[in-house]
Parts: structure tokens; sequence; C-alpha cells
């Protein structure tokens, strides 16, 4: 099986390290608009061979593991080149753009729209990590427009590596991805500019933090460079989001300034329902 990732970062070279593991047959063919990165998943074994994008035409896989702003693009590229048997999948965080942007091309049926709901806040190749994806969601957006023998091979792969499977339309995807995911990313950076801005003295900072703060701040340290993309991709659905999260600040920034302290106590066990949520998840 040859199988061709498009971006080496976190995403794609643990996408290769994992289908190497699962797939010890399949050759690993990694393509990167960063030569850098491109050489650095050679050296580190990520990647068996260097290739072009052109290439994409031999292969049988084709990830596409960019950012968002130019998935759209690579994908339609992507799909220009290859043949009628070749599977294409992505990786990204927002799906409604890309499913309307590649709704008429004439290998539509090639491509599966998936998005796995996994990482960490570091980039590039030396981010990546094995079995990643393993007990992981992967969303599949309009399933019904890839061809039948191609979703076969798409869940065979994502059964190998340990993924549960969620079926959504893309809307609802971008809708319910901005409130578990994109809010989260957008609060943690905003709460490192806050303890930046306030706490002058970097020391204080290391010295003071504790675990609570270095969880809720970890993904601050995410890439500014994936990130951005994303919110403007799905600033609708964000901008709904971020007022809604105001709102809650300033309800309960309105009941400390009222000395409303039982209101306080009872907003946060109420909140505390969440635990029963994410304990049904783990």
């Amino acid at each position: 099986m040859k199988v061709q990732i498009i971006g080496i970062g976190l995403i794609g070279g643990s996408f290769a390290l994992d289908i190497k593991s699962a797939f010890p047959e399949a050759e690993i063919y990694g393509s990167d608009a960063d030569e850098k990165n491109l050489k650095k998943a050679k050296e580190l074994g990520i990647i068996d061979h260097l290739a072009h994008i052109e290439d994409v035409q031999h292969a049988d896989v084709v990830l596409v593991a960019v950012p968002v702003d130019v998935a759209n693009k690579v994908v339609t590229e992507v799909l220009d080149l290859v043949n009628e048997n070749t599977l294409v999948f992505d990786a990204g965080s927002t799906k409604s753009g890309l499913c309307k942007e590649i709704a008429n091309h004439q290998n539509r049926r090639n491509f599966l729209a998936a998005h796995p709901i996994a990482g960490t806040e570091f980039s590039g190749p030396e981010a990546a990590i094995s079995n990643l994806y393993r007990n992981k969601t992967n969303i599949i957006c309009e399933v019904e427009k890839t061809a039948f023998k191609l979703q076969e091979r798409a869940l065979n792969i994502f059964q190998k590596l340990g993924m549960r499977i969620r079926y959504m339309d893309p809307v609802s995807h971008d809708r319910h991805i901005a409130y578990v995911s994109h809010l989260s990313h957008i609060s943690s950076f905003m709460l490192g500019k806050t303890v930046l801005e306030k706490e002058r003295n970097e020391r204080d900072i290391f010295d003071l933090a504790g675990s609570g703060f270095a969880s809720t701040v970890r993904l601050a340290k995410s890439s500014p460079a994936m990130w951005s993309p994303i919110f403007r991709e799905n600033k609708e659905n964000v901008l709904e989001t971020l007022t809604e999260y105001i709102n809650n600040l300033t309800h309960f920034k309105d009941l400390l300034e009222n000395d409303d302290f039982q209101e306080v106590y009872n907003e946060m066990q109420r909140t505390n329902h969440i635990k029963s949520i994410l304990n049904g998840i783990n």
C-alpha cells in the first residue's frame, strides 16, 4: 500500500507512524511546503520517501494534513491528479468550506471528509507520536458522497488505528467543534495573555503557577499558524460561542460584585455535571 501524506507535522506524522505500525507493508511518501520539515521527517524515519504533490497519482491513499486555510486548494489539486482507485481524506477541524469547495469536483467520490479529534499543543514532525489516534473519535462528514469501496478502505485504516467513528454533516460539525475545541483554545490563549500582561515577573509565573494553571493554559502553546486560519474558517460559529462565553463570564463577575456567593456556589455545582459526561467518554 502506497500512502502519501501531505503535511508532515503532528497530525500527518502521527498518522504515518501508526499506519507503518498497523500496515507493515505500507510505504509512506511525504510532501510538505517546508523542506526542513520534510527532511526532518525522513531523518526521523516517519516517512520512507520524499515526494511531490504530483506523485499522488501513484498512491493508494492520500492524507491531506495541512492548515485549513490552504486545505481547499490542496485537496482540489490532489483530486485533479488522482486515479479512480485512490482514497483521499483530510484531517482538518473545519469542514463546511472544504465540502462546498469540492462538491462538484469530478473526483468527489475519491474524497472522505474526516476530522480525528486528537492532537497536542506541539507542532512539526518532531511532535509526531505513536498511538495518537487510539480510542479517539474520528468525525466523518458526507460519507455517502465517497465511493463505497473507498469508504471501506478508509474505515479499515481507522479501525486498525483504534479510532471511534462518528458521522455528522459539515454544518453541525463546525458548530459543535466551535464549542468543544475552538473555544477552548481561545480561552487558553487569552488566559495566557492576561497572565503575561499582569504578571510582569516571569519567575513569579514559573514559581507560583500550579497544575491547574498549567493544564488550563496548555493549549496556548499551540501553533498560531494552525489556529488563526481555523478561527477565520469557522468565524461565525466561533463568534457565537464567544458571545455566550463572555455572557457567562459577565454573569459570574456580576455575582461576585453583588456578593451573591450562594449563586456562585450553585453555578459551579451545576457545572460539575461536566465530570460525569467526560468520565463517560474516558
